[in-house]
């Protein structure tokens, strides 16, 4: 038996919480790194995964790119957008866990660094765009995971305060400004962040490795 849900609205990443999309995503911002000879830390997905295109290509060019932040972009879109559209799929249960919490009267919402080019034509081929009240890029509201005012200004939107919402993010941190937003914050275990999962763990409420997870927590 299913328990009761302690929480009824939710704010949900996409690339690595929802969808299998981490291995594009670094592969694509690596690739126009390598590609010009950029050199680059060890911990640069961890740094750019909550900046969005946009913000990640200001990231680049603080670092030595030579492009625009447009030029940068749409070579990022040149290089992601057939796969989110053609083959990247949903992590084990997102889809199941995602119907049985709309089933039971939640409300679900999308915030991610993707831009919509790609994240809705993905949740479109998966057949679960019309879950989400609200399916939002940080384009959206013209600032990135990394401030705090995101997680506010979309509560605002959702209707609630920050408090009554659950955050859900693998990346550490999009968990650690959401958990300052005041938000409650679930972390979400993708191997593309294993290595900072005790980090994650260490600010958030909750830590999932599997979404059915979700459905049980207290």
């Amino acid at each position: 038996m299913v328990k009761k849900m302690k929480y009824t609205t939710y704010l949900f990443d996409f690339d690595g919480t929802l969808v299998d999309s981490m291995p594009t995503f670094v592969s694509v911002m690596l690739r126009i790194l390598d590609e010009n000879a950029i050199s680059y830390s060890d911990d640069i997905v961890k740094t750019i995964t909550p900046l969005g295109y946009k913000g990640t290509a200001e990231y680049f060019i603080k670092l030595g790119l030579d492009k625009s932040r447009e030029e940068i972009v749409y070579i990022m879109n040149s290089y992601a957008l057939e796969e989110y559209k053609y083959h990247i799929e949903a992590k084990q249960n997102v889809i199941s866990v995602l119907k049985k919490l709309k089933e039971n009267g939640a409300d679900l919402n999308i915030l991610t660094a993707s831009p919509h080019s790609m994240l809705d034509s993905c949740l479109k081929r998966l057949g679960i765009y019309d879950i989400f009240t609200n399916v939002w890029s940080c384009d959206d509201f013209n600032t990135t995971k990394a401030d705090l005012n995101i997680y506010k200004l979309a509560a605002e939107k959702i209707g609630k305060s920050v408090e009554d919402i659950l955050f859900l993010d693998d990346n550490y941190n999009a968990d650690k400004t959401a958990k300052q937003a005041g938000m409650s914050v679930c972390g979400v275990y993708d191997s593309s962040s294993e290595e900072y999962a005790c980090d994650i763990k260490n600010i958030a409420d909750y830590y999932i490795y599997n979404f059915s997870e979700l459905l049980e927590l207290e």
